[in-house]
């Protein structure tokens, strides 16, 4: 009991303590200034201000540098991304990708694939397309009809109405069918084996049959073999070779027989990716003793727009590059990415881009009119430009190709050195420098900051209590004054 009364009486007597304390520190600051006359919190305020303003604002531009800095060097560098992802695009799909034009587009489509620039023109005829074999079981009444149990094997290679030639190489398969499977369980274990053989239950006018789906290609064929379990017999139904129902057999497997030029060619698929260098033909149709013919578009109209277009590109990151490194100005004057591209891109013009090119072959990109102006701009010859697809336009189609040289790879390779991180000499390796020093910078400005708080509560406190001395000292010299003066009434 005594307890508790003792700490209600302390409890009472902390919070009483603590109104008095903020009341005093309320009057203490609203009085600030009435013993002297002068406004001591104003005197603190700019007092500590005065200690730390210039540092400060030193921080202050400091931040608005790096701001600037951080935002040149990373629009320059994704200035050079768009205009390499750019160039990929129009080399790989768009008008500089010299698509393979087929005369009869029923017989096949084409597309480009590889590094390879095809050129001239081929003959193509397509004789047979490649198949794939199916198969089907004898009927049933029922997808639901249970078919024995045992283990079914699929075995692979070459099906003639002669016999079966087994591809060793391709390995068989077991399927093990349980007790009291029905047709549709058969279905399901077979495609669950993942033997490239796919397999569903058609309900016909026969009955429900199963039906066994290979892969193109005549080596694809494949044979059923059953091994029945002695107490759940039936399961040798579904067996099938060619010495079996023959009626069984809807379609055999083959591979695609098609000549390019006059030269035979065979493909287990009907996509064939190496009869024509660099290009991809998808067989849809056969053209027996009618050949067509596979050509390529001309991509010189193409070069012309993208030679233009290069050119205002390169000279908008010029232009870009000339402003930020501006010695009085410029934000990257003495930055090491910056004046890194700045150098790259004095000799894009004149640098090889085609090592291997043949002697009179265009090897640079001022062989395709591009030139380098005294003040860093680019501009185009197009004198030159149409000269050179005129004397040797495969040779400038192969410069615009999806490859390691050539104009995207050049491109392409200066777009990657500048978003290196890693390399000393990059602008991503700037912008993460500058950002390095952004969150310094922010870091020291809030320990000023603090600093200053600390520092104009400290003087505040400090004035105040001289402001009361000098209050104290004016009251002490009214109280004589009047004494003073009494007494010299009190004389006359």
């Amino acid at each position: 009991m005594t307890t508790t009364s003792g700490t209600t009486t302390s409890t009472t007597a902390a919070a009483t303590a603590a109104s008095a304390t903020s009341s005093a520190v309320s009057t203490l600051i609203s009085s600030l200034g009435s013993g002297s006359g002068v406004d001591m919190t104003a005197l603190a305020t700019n007092l500590a201000n005065a200690e730390y303003a210039a540092k400060l604002d030193r921080l202050s531009t400091q931040a608005d540098t790096l701001k600037q800095q951080i935002s040149d060097a990373g629009n320059l560098k994704s200035l050079l991304t768009g205009l390499s992802s750019s160039i990929a695009t129009r080399v790989r799909t768009g008008d500089l990708s010299p698509q393979p034009q087929i005369a009869n587009a029923s017989v096949a489509s084409g597309t480009l694939s590889g590094t390879s620039t095809p050129t001239g023109s081929y003959s193509l005829e397509v004789s047979t397309l490649a198949d794939n074999q199916v198969m089907t079981s004898p009927a049933y009444a029922s997808g639901s009809s249970t078919v024995g149990a045992g283990t079914l094997t699929l075995r692979f290679g070459t099906v003639s109405t002669s016999g079966f030639t087994q591809d060793t190489s391709h390995t068989a398969v077991p399927v093990t069918i349980p007790a009291g499977s029905s047709l549709s369980d058969v279905a399901k274990a077979i495609n669950a084996a993942g033997a490239g053989v796919t397999a569903y239950v058609a309900n016909g006018r026969n009955g429900a049959q199963l039906v066994l789906k290979g892969q193109q290609g005549a080596a694809d064929g494949f044979v059923l073999d059953a091994s029945e379990d002695a107490a759940n017999p039936g399961l040798s139904n579904l067996a099938w070779t060619p010495g079996s129902d023959p009626t069984q057999l809807v379609r055999g497997a083959k591979d695609a027989a098609l000549t390019i030029d006059g030269v035979a060619v065979m493909s287990a698929s009907n996509t064939v990716t190496d009869a024509i260098p660099g290009v991809t033909l998808s067989l849809t149709g056969t053209n027996a003793g009618a050949p067509t013919t596979v050509s390529f578009s001309n991509t010189s109209s193409a070069v012309s727009s993208m030679m233009s277009d290069l050119t205002d590109a390169l000279n908008d990151i010029a232009s870009t590059l000339k402003t930020a490194t501006d010695p009085a100005t410029g934000d990257l004057a003495r930055d090491s990415g910056a004046r890194s591209l700045k150098t790259a891109l004095s000799g894009l013009s004149g640098k090889t881009i085609m090592p291997g090119a043949s002697a009179g072959a265009p090897s640079t990109l001022a062989d395709l009119g591009l030139v380098l102006q005294r003040d860093g701009s680019f501009t185009l010859d197009t004198a030159k430009l149409s000269k050179t697809l005129a004397s040797n336009p495969d040779a400038v189609a192969a410069m615009f190709t999806n490859g390691l040289y050539g104009v995207f790879g050049t491109v392409d390779s200066l777009a990657r050195t500048v978003a290196d991180p890693s390399s000393a000499t990059s602008l991503a390796h700037s912008v993460t420098t500058y950002t390095a020093a952004q969150t310094q910078n922010a870091a020291q400005t809030t320990k000023l900051t603090d600093q200053e708080t600390a520092e104009r509560t400290r003087l505040i406190a400090s004035l105040s209590a001289a402001n009361t001395s000098v209050g104290a000292s004016k009251s002490t010299m009214s109280m004589l004054q009047d004494q003073i003066d009494a007494w010299n009434k009190s004389t006359s």
